[in-house]
């Protein structure tokens, strides 16, 4: 035995020594062992914790989303049917009305003064005006009812004037005479420019299915023979002591329908429309089952071989059907449908089915993140916890054994009470709170508060989803009723004057969010001249959309009360001074073209030059007179100037959105780029100059943001 520094080697002390420190090895191994194994527990624990939270989530989110667009899309759809089916209610209300009046006409005692009637005359084009017509070979003079049905010209009228509905309100008789009321005298005109005086009256479908039934009678969709608009006619016969004398009814003009079905179709979801023998009558799709085809071509999906969509659309045409999952076409859809029970059409909302997983997706890739920076955390701390415990075996040897003792309780009981609460947790308690227990000081403490801030944050996050989508459901279809509603604001419908050969004319409007503050206008002032109008709010989104409409009719209004360009401009900004307490403006340029000379005389309030191209020439930019804009100071004057367009000559508007269209490199489009544009075909008809221009900014623009709306007007003097 020797004995150094009061160590006695190789005796009792030495054993003693042995012994305690096989016993403290045997302890740091058996709690290394313990740690290694609960650490494996805890991280299967965490794991399988992990999988259940992500199916909790799955299904609570699955179970919102299905809930929100289940109320969405029915209460939508019953919408969509209702405002639709109210329309053919008015008109059919309207007929019933005409009918009642031309029944006491006919069967009163009283003998009526003939009130004047004449045949179409087109210098009443756009006034509500009673017109006649006959079948050929009839002498209108030598009829027993004309004088008699002359009578019903002011109540057709007032009623054709009072309602928004009407494209037309008539009266047919039994002797081959009809008296109708519409705004469109200038279209019955033959190619040889002679006023259509004849009218097939007893063959047309109206006349013979009112006659059929007995009663008042929708037609299908025809074409109507003045203007070859897509429409369907309501009519109901007029009897005198059980006799047939007249027909009465009304046409409606379906191209609202038709555009508002189109323009549904985006995000996986659109409408149609079905009529009451199951065919689709209006949709925006192309190809498959939804599409709209021809009568004759159409499938009755009531009979469909998919026995499911048949028994939908049957119940849809006569009830709500509230949301079902139907596939069709190899794609699963959320379909609601809802009756038109006045022509017993339907209205069919759908929605792709794997569009609405998108926030779910969103979701769960956004726990799988929280997830493992969770797990990154813990494996940190883990490691911490080692290389702490070494350090701590070689430093304090001779304490290791109460050292481990304490440690080993303050790392197994929190991580045994961790572990325990984590496979408690399933389904919808998704709760983990932070305990005593776990407030270590160390990498378990950081893990537990992890596990905690996971918790809770999954916890609003479902929470706000849910609140997320109603709002974004409700905003959504507010911004599409107000697009819908300032695209019919524009003058839309090409080419704009069918009648008039004297002119081409042509405009488009490019809005940078969902509604614009850029408008356009063109109007006949009068047979001779033709007022053009080319503006820009300042401002976008709703606010200067709503400006953009106060504006457009303040300037149309006082233009069509024979106003100059430049007296116009002062009117108008007087009336938006008044009351313009969020100190908007806009700029606006208004021509009048003389179009037997091609003589425009007009008044620029601070917008951009127009751009006019010569009869043999090129286009180039015209720097007119600016004024100050509408809206900045009351009590302003402007200045009108005049210049020709000669025949062959095309005359160019735009907004600074064109001009100033960005790209990535933070480059303008500029002028100089707008008129290499135009000079690139400078005779091409306005449609196809505008399409050039566009077709120009948007490969400048690639794929940069649209910062401005994009608005043009192109004329050409034929």
């Amino acid at each position: 035995m020797k004995k150094i520094f009061g160590w006695t080697f190789g005796g009792l002390q030495q054993k003693i020594l042995n012994l305690v420190l096989i016993f403290i090895l045997a302890i740091v191994g058996v709690y290394v062992a313990v740690a290694v194994y609960q650490s494996k527990s805890l991280s299967n624990t965490v794991s399988e914790a992990s999988e259940e939270q992500q199916q909790s989530i799955e299904k609570v989110s699955d179970e919102t989303m299905n809930a929100v667009i289940s109320a969405s899309l029915t209460r939508s759809t019953a919408m969509e049917a209702y405002i639709a089916d109210d329309m053919f209610a008015d008109v059919q209300s309207d007929v019933l009305t005409l009918q009642s009046f031309a029944t006491a006409l006919f069967n009163s005692d009283y003998k009526f003064n003939s009130h004047p009637v004449s045949y179409p005359d087109p210098a009443n084009d756009g006034i509500a005006t009673a017109q006649l017509q006959h079948e050929e070979g009839i002498d209108p003079e030598s009829t027993e009812t004309l004088g008699l049905i002359s009578n019903m010209s002011d109540v057709m009228v007032s009623m054709f004037n009072s309602s928004d509905k009407l494209d037309s309100c008539f009266i047919g008789t039994a002797d081959g005479l009809i008296l109708y009321v519409d705004d469109r005298s200038g279209s019955y005109v033959d190619e040889n420019g002679e006023i259509i005086k004849t009218f097939d009256v007893r063959n047309r479908p109206w006349y013979k299915g009112a006659v059929e039934k007995g009663d008042v009678y929708f037609t299908g969709i025809e074409l109507d023979t003045s203007t070859g608009i897509a429409g369907l006619v309501c009519a109901a016969p007029v009897y005198k002591d059980g006799e047939l004398v007249a027909v009465v009814g009304a046409d409606i003009f379906l191209t609202s329908i038709s555009d508002y079905v189109s323009s549904s179709n985006e995000q996986g979801g659109f409408i149609c429309v079905v009529n009451e023998q199951g065919k689709v009558i209006f949709s925006p799709q192309i190809e498959g089952t939804f599409s709209a085809k021809l009568s004759n071509n159409a499938a009755d999906l009531r009979k469909s071989d998919n026995a499911e969509l048949s028994a939908f659309v049957t119940k849809a045409l006569t009830d709500h059907t509230g949301m079902e999952t139907i596939t069709v076409d190899g794609k699963e859809y959320y379909l609601t449908g809802s009756p038109m029970n006045t022509l017993g059409w339907a209205v069919i909302n759908a929605v792709e089915k794997e569009i609405t997983r998108q926030p779910t997706e969103m979701m769960l890739s956004r726990y799988n993140q929280i997830n493992e920076s969770s797990v990154e955390k813990f494996e940190y701390g883990v490691d911490r916890s080692r290389q702490t415990l070494l350090i701590m075996t070689l430093v304090v040897l001779v304490l290791a054994a109460i050292g481990a003792l304490f440690v080993a309780g303050r790392i197994v009981k929190p991580v045994e009470r961790m572990t325990k609460r984590i496979t408690e947790i399933s389904g919808t308690d998704l709760a983990f709170e932070m305990e005593n227990t776990y407030k270590t000081n160390d990498e378990i403490e950081v893990l537990t508060e992890s596990f905690a801030a996971l918790s809770k944050k999954t916890r609003e996050y479902i929470d706000q989803i849910t609140t997320i989508t109603a709002e974004k459901e409700r905003i959504g279809a507010e911004l599409e009723l107000a697009t819908k509603i300032q695209a019919d604001m524009l003058p839309n419908l090409f080419p704009a004057f069918p009648e008039r050969d004297e002119f081409d004319i042509y405009a488009t409007m490019t809005p940078a969010k969902e509604v614009g503050g850029d408008f356009y206008d063109f109007f006949l002032i009068d047979d001779e001249h033709l007022g053009m109008v080319m503006a820009d709010v300042s401002g976008k989104g709703v606010p200067a959309a709503l400006f953009m409409m106060m504006s457009k009719i303040l300037v149309n209004n006082f233009a069509m009360m024979g106003g100059s360009p430049a007296k116009v401009l002062e009117q108008t900004n007087t009336q938006i001074c008044k009351n313009n307490d969020e100190e908007m403006f806009v700029t606006v340029w208004f021509g009048v073209m003389e179009i037997s000379t091609g003589k425009i005389t007009a008044a620029n309030a601070g917008h951009e030059y127009p751009m006019v191209k010569k009869a043999d020439g090129r286009f180039e930019l015209y720097k007119d007179k600016h004024g100050f804009v509408i809206g900045g100071m009351d009590g302003i004057r402007y200045k009108e100037y005049e210049f020709t367009l000669e025949k062959g000559g095309t005359l160019f508007l735009y907004t600074d959105g064109v001009a100033e269209a960005t790209n990535s490199k933070n480059e303008l489009f500029g002028t100089e780029r707008m008129l290499a544009a135009l000079n690139s075909d400078p005779d091409a008809s306005p449609k196809s100059l505008l399409e050039n221009m566009k077709k120009a900014v948007d490969e400048f623009v690639g794929d940069a943001p649209q910062f401005d709306d994009l608005t043009m007007l192109g004329v050409k003097l034929l």
